[in-house]
This record gives structure tokens, sequence and C-alpha cells, in this order.
């Protein structure tokens, strides 16, 4: 894991953060990481759609609004989600939209077993810090699989590992990761 590029200074003003491609707003981590750093203003953002360019949309439209409504610049906000909600926010920044810092949890970078289906076309494009946390054990990408893709992504890139598998059950460790990737 390397260190993170943000100061107090010039941390995020705010996460927009998306769930997977089954689960809505609500979702468990969400919850926990806007309850967990509540000096953090999050958008918890439902994607209702499993096409990325469609969920791209969405992502930019409420970042724009969710910035105006905290009184910020919108290049000031994170966006991250987990699986596909990450996914989506990793492509909305590679296809230009302005961001602090991208949070990938559990990112997919293939399908289970299918090592040819690589979700990584885009990461010679994202320019900005990005932090991915993933369980040990997922099946969308193992820690040798992330080594090998990781290093194309143009911006600095922190990696941390926790127990698990697609759905690793340690939201506090998870919280704290963002929590102190963030500087909060």
């Amino acid at each position: 894991m390397t260190k993170a590029a943000f100061t107090k200074k010039s941390r995020p003003a705010g996460l927009v953060i998306t769930p997977g491609a089954s689960a809505d707003r609500d979702h468990a981590m969400l919850l926990a990481i806007e309850h967990g750093i509540p000096e953090l203003p999050v958008l918890r953002l439902t994607l209702a759609t499993t096409s990325v360019p469609n969920a791209v949309k969405k992502i930019i439209e409420a970042g724009l609004n969710f910035a105006d409504e905290i009184g910020v610049n919108p290049n000031k906000l994170a966006y991250g989600g987990r699986s596909f909600g990450g996914r989506a926010c990793s492509v909305a920044v590679a296809e230009g939209l302005a961001a602090a810092a991208l949070v990938l949890l559990s990112y997919p970078l293939h399908p289970p077993g299918k090592l040819d289906k690589l979700r990584v076309g885009h990461f010679p494009a994202i320019g900005v810090p990005t932090l991915l946390v993933s369980g040990e054990k997922d099946p969308f990408g193992k820690p040798d699989e992330f080594a090998a893709h990781l290093s194309a992504i143009a911006g600095q890139t922190t990696m941390a590992w926790v127990p698990g598998n697609h759905s690793p059950k340690g939201n506090d460790e998870i919280v704290e990761i963002v929590r102190s990737y963030l500087k909060y």
C-alpha cells in the first residue's frame, strides 16, 4: 500500500459512492462509509442500471448536483463504489469527469473465471489518486491479477487487501482504510 497523495488541506470535500449492480444506495458498505466518516459529506447513489454508459450519465449528473448542494467545485469530489458502481465511477473519471480521487471497493477486474474479459482498457486514462480495496479471495480479481494491471492507471494507486471474497465482511476495517486514505 502506498501513501495517499492527500493532506488534510487538500483532501476531497465530498464523496459520491455507488453500489454494486444488484444493490441500491442502502447497501451496508455504503452506509458504513457514510456513518463511519461523519465529517465527510457523502452522497449514496442508486444506479438502477447494469449499463456502464447509463451509470456514467447518472454519476456525472449526481456529482454536479451534489457539488452545487455542498458548495464546492466539482473537481473536489471523490467518486467510487462497490464492484459495478466503482467500475462505472472509474469509467466516468477516465472519460473526463473531474474528480479529486477514486475509491474502488471490490473492483471487478474480470468476471469470475473469465480472465480474458478484463475491465482495464480505461485504466491509462485515470489520472487521479485511486484507492482499491478488495477481498484476498475475490474471484473478480486476485492479488497477482491486480499486480499485473494496476500500473496501467496513470494516477497514484493504493491497493489494500482485506480478508474475504467479493463481499468482505470487515466493514469497520474498510471504513478505516477509506478514512485514512482520504485523510479524515
